[in-house]
């Protein structure tokens, strides 16, 4: 497949991330009164998203021919986990309380829900939506969108293979996916900014997170320091050699249980992607009860957090607005579909009291998986990052089988 956009040498690519990114966190620290009154409106991080999406829209960058999304998610997303995560104080997390696991089940309750009710929606539009039996037929491709939407990747290649989707209405869903989920996300860091105001008009308690914040505020108070050369080297070398290692170890762990237990495929234990995140986080979990948490003070989260962003700008790298106008009735249904899950989530939010930052990251941990529910948990404090990684590796174990059963109701309403 030729490569039409104007700028395909990913060296080049990555220059024009690295200076957007550049030019947001510049103009986000300026004292100029223009600056200061958008970025009272504009989230730095939304931006840091948006604006890498506009190259791909008109043709600057090719998002699905760039490999910087796969060198982001495989690379530097394994090495952020693991500098967040080693100064992580998992009691604390743990004291958050059950609210965050709710929230997480009530999204993946609104996505197997929101499903038919967006088909049946939109049928009343196209009639043609309804019925169909063959590999294209419409609720097949939504099946894979389930899959996306409350496992990730592995679990929408689980879907296709279960439910036989053809291809062309698969990728039709994969533009829904990577549209829908990324306006969604752009809403939840919308929504991260202004979390204050917000969850002191709900009368969320949000006790829990702020003591959590406040113990990562008093550590840096009490022992942060200037970063040495020695300090960001053995940075570099724990976040990227345990890189390596969780590579070396999931690209054995994966075609094992591929070519050996095959059934297993339902927990995602054939992917080697779920056994990098997996073992990263864990190792991270580990290292967080010895010493090696101490680099905490020299500042790992802020090379992690920098390595994030990296990855906020490959991911809206992906997002090309102009295809909304080439599949609306498809788009509408993934908007509904969302809308559905939203709403399932602001409610129940509303009836326990749960903060936002339950309802955006138990959102993000169906939605975006792995790769994004750090990143919309980070846009609340970094010290918050590793709960969207243990959600997400959550949501891997449950998302075959709550999107197994969605194609097995998407199935009975088409028919």
């Amino acid at each position: 497949m030729t490569n039409h956009a104007l700028i395909t040498n990913d060296a080049t690519v990555m220059g024009l991330l690295a200076v957007i990114l550049g030019f947001v966190f510049y103009t986000n620290g300026s004292s100029h009164p223009f600056w200061k009154s958008f970025y009272k409106y504009v989230p730095a991080l939304l931006l840091c998203y948006f604006l890498p999406s506009l190259l791909n829209t008109f043709g600057i960058v090719d998002g699905d021919a760039s490999k910087l999304y796969f060198v982001a998610s495989r690379y530097l997303l394994p090495a952020c986990l693991v500098l967040l995560i080693l100064s992580v104080d998992l009691k604390a997390i743990m004291g958050l309380g059950p609210k965050a696991i709710i929230m997480f089940l009530t999204g993946t309750l609104g996505i197997v829900i929101g499903a038919p009710i967006a088909l049946l929606i939109m049928s009343v539009i196209e009639p043609d939506l309804l019925g169909g039996h063959g590999p294209e037929a419409v609720w097949r491709g939504m099946t894979t969108l389930a899959g996306s939407w409350i496992g990730g990747g592995a679990n929408q290649a689980s879907m296709k293979e279960i439910y036989e989707v053809g291809g062309d209405i698969f990728s039709v869903m994969i533009t829904v996916d990577v549209i829908v989920a990324n306006i969604w996300m752009a809403v939840l860091l919308f929504m991260a900014s202004k979390a204050k105001q917000i969850d002191t008009k709900t009368g969320a308690d949000t006790s829990a997170i702020n003591v959590l914040k406040d113990k990562v505020e008093k550590y840096h108070k009490e022992n942060s320091r200037t970063p040495e050369l020695r300090d960001l080297m053995i940075m570099v070398a724990i976040g990227f050699g345990i890189t390596g290692l969780a590579h070396f170890t999931a690209d054995f762990l994966g075609p094992f249980f591929s070519e050996n237990y095959p059934e297993t495929k339902v927990f995602s234990l054939t992917s080697s992607f779920f056994w990098l995140i997996v073992i990263s986080t864990t190792i991270g979990l580990v290292l967080s009860f010895t010493k090696v948490r101490q680099i905490e003070a020299a500042g790992a989260s802020k090379v992690a957090s920098a390595f994030l962003y990296i990855l906020v700008a490959t991911i809206g790298m992906h997002m090309d607005i102009s295809k909304i106008i080439e599949t609306p009735i498809y788009f509408g249904i993934g908007i509904i579909w969302m809308i559905v899950h939203a709403s399932f989530m602001l409610i129940v939010a509303k009836i326990i009291r749960a903060p936002l930052f339950y309802m955006a990251v138990g959102s993000q941990a169906n939605v975006g998986g792995a790769a994004s529910a750090p990143v919309v948990a980070a846009a609340f404090h970094p010290s918050l990052a590793p709960v969207g990684v243990l959600l997400a590796v959550f949501g891997y174990a449950v998302g075959t089988y709550a999107a197994w059963f969605c194609g097995v109701v998407l199935q009975y309403v088409a028919n």
